[in-house]
This record gives C-alpha cells, sequence and structure tokens, in this order.
C-alpha cells in the first residue's frame, strides 16, 4: 500500500487520477497524522484481562476547517491500516457523503475489495415478524393495498429492510411503526421469522465489514448496553473515528442519563392492548385490556400532580409544587410492577410479546424511582454525579437524571474499550485552544491535537461586519428595531442571497414579520417546509432571503451566489436557566472555576464558528458574515470570539459592506 505523500503528494496518487483533486498541505497533514495514531504500538491490551484500559488508548484531536477534505484524510489512512474501524457521523448528510462519494473514489483507486456499509438505528429497518402481523389483520385503515403490493415487491430484492429504499414512503408514515423492528417486539430466537431476519443479515453483514458508518446515537447506545453486560448494537470494535466530533458531549449525556415520560407509559398501554385484542380472548383478554387501562390512569395521575407550566425545570425535592407528584411516584411505580406480574402470567399461558412487555414496565418503574429518589443522602448537589429536573410540553411530561459530566463515563466505557479514537470536526478550538473540548471530553491536557486552517482565501473573498459602538447591546432598549433595520440594509446591499440565523424562534419570527413584507426578494422561513425544501428553493433562488434558527447553524451547504450574507443576530449563548447547564456551572464554580469563561464563552464560540462557517463552502466563494452583537467590541471577551473567527477584514461601515458587494457585480 503507498504511503500518504504518494497518495495525497502534488504529484500523488488522487493528483493524477481524481477529477478535480486539489493537492492541500493540511490535508497531508492530517493524512499523516492518522496513519501515526493508527501504527503506534503503546496501546496494548493487558494479557491478564484482555481489555484496555483508558490510558492504553491511543486518541488524536484534529480540527480541521471546510475545504481541507478530512474525510479523505481520515478514511485512506483508516483503510489503508487494515484495521475494522468505526466511523461515527452527526447527520445523515455526512453518512452519505463518505459512501456515495469517497468510499466509491477509494475503492476505485486504492482497496477494490473494501467492504464497507451503514448501520442505522433498529428503527430503520422492517421486522418481518410484525409485518406479518400487519398483513394478517387487513381491516387495518392505514394499510392501503397499493402500500401493501410496493413493500411485498420490495421484500423480494431487499437484502436489509432499510426503509431509506422506500422513497416513497413519508418520512413520518403511521404505516412504518407498525412494521419496523423495535427492541421490545423482538422475539429473539424464539420468533418465527428469525431465519430470515433482516437484522439478523445487518449484523452478520456488519461483522464482516471493514468500515462501518454510524452515527453518534447508535454508536452511544452500543456503549450505554456494553457498560449493562447484556449484549451490544454493533460488532466489535477497536477503532473509533468521530467527525463532527464537536456534538459528542450533548450526545453522551443522553445515553448515560436516565429517563422516563408520559408518553413511554402510553406507548407501553397501547402495546399491550392492541396485543391484547389481536391475540387474546375471553378472561385473559379482558384482564390485559384492564391493566392497560389502569396504567393509562396511573401515569395520567401522575402527570397531572406535576406543574403544569411548559419548560425545563430542576426537580428540587424541597418544591412545595413537586409535593404531589413526590407522593404519587411510589403508586405509579408499584402499578408498573404489578403490570409486570401480569404480564408474566400472561407469558407463561400465552404466545406473544408479554415478555417483552414486562421488561419494558419494570424498566420504566426503576427508571421513574431512580429519578424521583434523586441523589444519595449526603451527596451535596454540586457533586451529585447527575443533576435531576423534569421537562413539560403541550403532549408530554418527561422526568430526566443527566450526568452533569461525562468524562469519567467516557473513560468506563470508550477508552477502556478500544484501541484508537480520531476526534475531528472544523470546529474543536475555542481562543485557538483544544483545552475546553478536552477537559469535557476526559482526554489528558497533552492528548495530541493539530489544528488545520481552512485553505480559502477569506482575507481577500470574504469581509466581516460587526456594528459600532453605538448600536444597542442585546439587552438594551431598541435592539430588536435596530436589529431589524441593520439586517434589512445589509440584506439590500447583497441584493438578497442571504442567509439570516437567530438565537431564538421568537427573534427569528419576529424579525420576519417586521422585514418580510418590505423585502422585494423571496423569504423563506423555517418551518413552512422541510429543511431540504427550504435549501432547495434557497439555493435555486438566487436572491431569496432564509430566517432560520437552531440546525441551519451548521450542516448547511450551499456553495455559490445564492449564499453570499451570512448573518447572526447575536452571540449563541444558550439560557444558563437550563437544568443541565445549571449543574454544570455549579460544579465549575464548587471547583473554584469561573462558569462564563470555561464553559458558556466556549461552547458560544463553538456555534458561532458553525454559523459562520456556513458562508464558504468552496474556493471560489465570497461574501460577508455579519454579527449584528456589540459586545464583540465593547466585552473584554468579545476578543476570544473574534479570534476565532475566520481571518477576513473586520469592518463597522456599512457603506463597505456595500462596496464590497458592488465590487462582485462590477
Amino acid at each position: 500500500m503507498p504511503g500518504m505523500v504518494e497518495i495525497f503528494g502534488e504529484q500523488g496518487l488522487l493528483a493524477s487520477h481524481a477529477p478535480g483533486f486539489v493537492h492541500r498541505p493540511g490535508q497531508l497533514q492530517m493524512a499523516q497524522a492518522v496513519e501515526r495514531l493508527l501504527v503506534g504500538e503503546d496501546n496494548q491490551h493487558d494479557p491478564d484481562t484482555n481489555t484496555l484500559s483508558s490510558s492504553s488508548c491511543a486518541c488524536l484531536v484534529v480540527e480541521a476547517e471546510t475545504g481541507l477534505g478530512k474525510t479523505l484524510a481520515y478514511l485512506i489512512p483508516a483503510v489503508c491500516s487494515g484495521r475494522k474501524i468505526i466511523i461515527s457521523t452527526n447527520t445523515r448528510n455526512l453518512q452519505d457523503q463518505i459512501l456515495h462519494r469517497e468510499i466509491p473514489l477509494i475503492k476505485q483507486h486504492l482497496v477494490p475489495k473494501l467492504r464497507a456499509m451503514c448501520v442505522k438505528g433498529r428503527q430503520n429497518y422492517l421486522c418481518l415478524y410484525r409485518w406479518h402481523q400487519l398483513q394478517a389483520g387487513q381491516r387495518d385503515s392505514l394499510f392501503a393495498d397499493s402500500a401493501q403490493e410496493q413493500i411485498d415487491a420490495w421484500l423480494q430484492r431487499t437484502r436489509h429492510g432499510d426503509r431509506a429504499e422506500l422513497d416513497w414512503l413519508a418520512g413520518a408514515s403511521p404505516l412504518w411503526q407498525k412494521i419496523c423492528c423495535q427492541s421490545h417486539f423482538c422475539l429473539g430466537n424464539a420468533c418465527p421469522e428469525a431465519s430470515a431476519c433482516f437484522l439478523a443479515q445487518l449484523r452478520r453483514d456488519a461483522a464482516n465489514a471493514d468500515l462501518l458508518v454510524v452515527n453518534h446515537h447508535l454508536l452511544f447506545s452500543d456503549l450505554a448496553v456494553r457498560r449493562t453486560g447484556f449484549g451490544e448494537v454493533l460488532p466489535r470494535y477497536e477503532t473509533v473515528f468521530f467527525d463532527e466530533a464537536h456534538h459528542l458531549e450533548d450526545v453522551a449525556t443522553n445515553f448515560f442519563g436516565h429517563s422516563f415520560s408520559r408518553l413511554q407509559c402510553m406507548d407501553l398501554a397501547g402495546d399491550i392492548e392492541r396485543s391484547a385484542q389481536s391475540e387474546l380472548d375471553g378472561e385473559a383478554q379482558q384482564e390485559a385490556v384492564a391493566a392497560a387501562a389502569a396504567l393509562v390512569g396511573a401515569v395520567e395521575r401522575f402527570a397531572v400532580a406535576c406543574p403544569a407550566e411548559p419548560g425545563r425545570f430542576s426537580l428540587s425535592w424541597e418544591d412545595a409544587n413537586l409535593a404531589r407528584a413526590y407522593k404519587r411516584t411510589e403508586h405509579l411505580a408499584a402499578l408498573l410492577e404489578k403490570t409486570t406480574e401480569q404480564l408474566e402470567k400472561l407469558n407463561d399461558h400465552h404466545d406473544g410479546p408479554w415478555e417483552q412487555y414486562g421488561q419494558r414496565a419494570t424498566d420504566l418503574a426503576a427508571r421513574l424511582q431512580h429519578i424521583m429518589t434523586g441523589p444519595s443522602e449526603g451527596t451535596p448537589e454540586e457533586e451529585s454525579h447527575h443533576t435531576y429536573w423534569y421537562e413539560r410540553s403541550e403532549r408530554n411530561l418527561t422526568l430526566s437524571a443527566t450526568p452533569v459530566e461525562v468524562a469519567e463515563d467516557l473513560r468506563e466505557t470508550l477508552y477502556a474499550s478500544v484501541r484508537h479514537c480520531l476526534f475531528t470536526s472544523a470546529t474543536l478550538t475555542a481562543d485557538n485552544n483544544f483545552s475546553y473540548f478536552l477537559s469535557r471530553m476526559g482526554l489528558n491536557a497533552d492528548t495530541p491535537s493539530l489544528s488545520l486552517a481552512s485553505p480559502f482565501d477569506y482575507r481577500n473573498r470574504t469581509l466581516i461586519y460587526v456594528p459600532n459602538r453605538d448600536f444597542p447591546a442585546p439587552a438594551a432598549r431598541g435592539y430588536q428595531r435596530a436589529v431589524h433595520e441593520r439586517l434589512e440594509a445589509l440584506i439590500r446591499c447583497a441584493q438578497g442571497r442571504a442567509l439570516l440565523l437567530f438565537t431564538s424562534l421568537q427573534a427569528m419570527e419576529a424579525a420576519h414579520a417586521s422585514l418580510a413584507s418590505r423585502l422585494p426578494f423571496p423569504v423563506f422561513i423555517q418551518g413552512e417546509a422541510p429543511r431540504h425544501t427550504l435549501l432547495e428553493r434557497f439555493s435555486r433562488d438566487i436572491n431569496s432571503v432564509l430566517f432560520a434558527v437552531a440546525s441551519f447553524w451548521e450542516g448547511v451547504d450551499v456553495p455559490g451566489e445564492s449564499l453570499s450574507l451570512v448573518v447572526m443576530d447575536k452571540l449563541p449563548f444558550e439560557v444558563p436557566t437550563d437544568p443541565v447547564i445549571m449543574a454544570r456551572m455549579r460544579r465549575i464554580t464548587s471547583r473554584g472555576g469561573n462558569p462564563f469563561f470555561s464553559f458558556q464563552v466556549p461552547r458560544a464560540i463553538f456555534t458561532l464558528r458553525q454559523g459562520a462557517g456556513r458562508l464558504m463552502r468552496t474556493s471560489a466563494d465570497r461574501g460577508v458574515i455579519a454579527i449584528l452583537d456589540v459586545r464583540l467590541i465593547s466585552k473584554g471577551y468579545g476578543r476570544q470570539f473574534l479570534k476565532s473567527l475566520p481571518p477576513g477584514p473586520i469592518t463597522h461601515d456599512l457603506h463597505r459592506v456595500a462596496d464590497f458587494f458592488s465590487e462582485r457585480a462590477e
């Protein structure tokens, strides 16, 4: 196998054979660093335990900015190493890019026999048992003859039963919910369809693959299951590459915590009732239906006992408003345990999913009690491993116990079970260092790291606009009106072609209401159509304007003239009253740190950099990044944000913005 210079060099294999390939020194540098990670011999198994300690896991952290070509920079040394490797991403778009663009290139020029595949969560695959159950009861009004015929034909040719192959099936299809694989419906080896099971075939193929592409949620689901000692989600692996790694702490937080919700109980009750009506009769059916009704009543009484105000709030054992909920906890947990006993009796005399339903009831009872019991007696709140909170929405009530820090969980699961970890993203540094990311991920301060700048010519092709000091600060009176006026001026300078990123839904809607009728350009707003549809329209209509929040701050890839102006309304600090954010800030304070500078600022910088990264998607792009927050120049911490932005010239002058766009027109 050729070395990295022979592949990525100016006269290398890719330069000679891959159309459009441009030699990038940073890409070669990254590939060489990944190669060194994989060939290092420091990370050996302990021969006595046949396991790895966290100190024996070799880690590499690489920030590779837009345009560097980081996916090839880690994929090629990965496949050249001959090791079985998991590639974990946060988005489906990146998975598709890897599987449909990068892997074919590698197979064509380097490793023709490379076996690479994507593994998704089990709900993405059809369950033959549930399919045949549904076929047997075609009275279901949701089950159309045309759908039956199409799925029947598809089942004759599909290998894994992946719903992505059914491009005609709506994303939120109720039909798919009735026929997809679900752990609580799985009969395992007792299933009459076990020999033909798509999920079993997927796992066999995954075990034989050289490279698996998964998402972060599935990877951490696997780590959480392995931690219990009761199985695994993915085949054994010793090397994991995390792309879009800036999302890892938030994803890990979900899987190393516990949650209980009203809808989980309602779903269980609904499943019990439906199975009872289709698979039981007589007294057994009546008892099962009655058990389901009792569960619905108990969880509704528990939900009513909790405060009705919508939002996310801490669970405080001294809060008088929660006293009724704490009293209802034991009753609901006891009823869930009684439900388990009733289902076990059914399982002794009747075929069906009764054992799985019983396991769900037991698990729900355990989680409810764990959350509502709170930290161990005598443990100070600021030292508890978890923070406890609840969320009330229009349809649901969710209780959660969330890790305050995931560093120790990662050491016990990920770093203790693999030989190599690569963490890469376009945004892993704040104030030009990796200290925040390393500490939150439980990595040593001396972990090898590499920061590689974008090869794009930001200095000559971009301009960064920040209002001058007389612009109102976000908390000042008149800020909203000033933002709307400045947005209109900037959009007119750019002749549309603008992506407007807001830090809240309320701010986006207010700006849209103010500007939509005043702008002489097509206007789109997040929520009026699916994300991919909006982006397609925005890209196609060159002079359009797109108002957006949240997910549009990253993952938007619109090269060319359609996106020539990116505006962020203000610095994207998270809401400090969120229970998890509050708990993490308290933990830092209890250890003598400053949570604003060591936690809130770095997280806001990551998000700001992601938003700014929407502008330059190719070397031919050109445009303006505008941040309408005077704190960038009026506050000391503003310098950290400015240092983290692309190296374009900064201006406070709207006339210079207008001149910049006029130069393009000429």
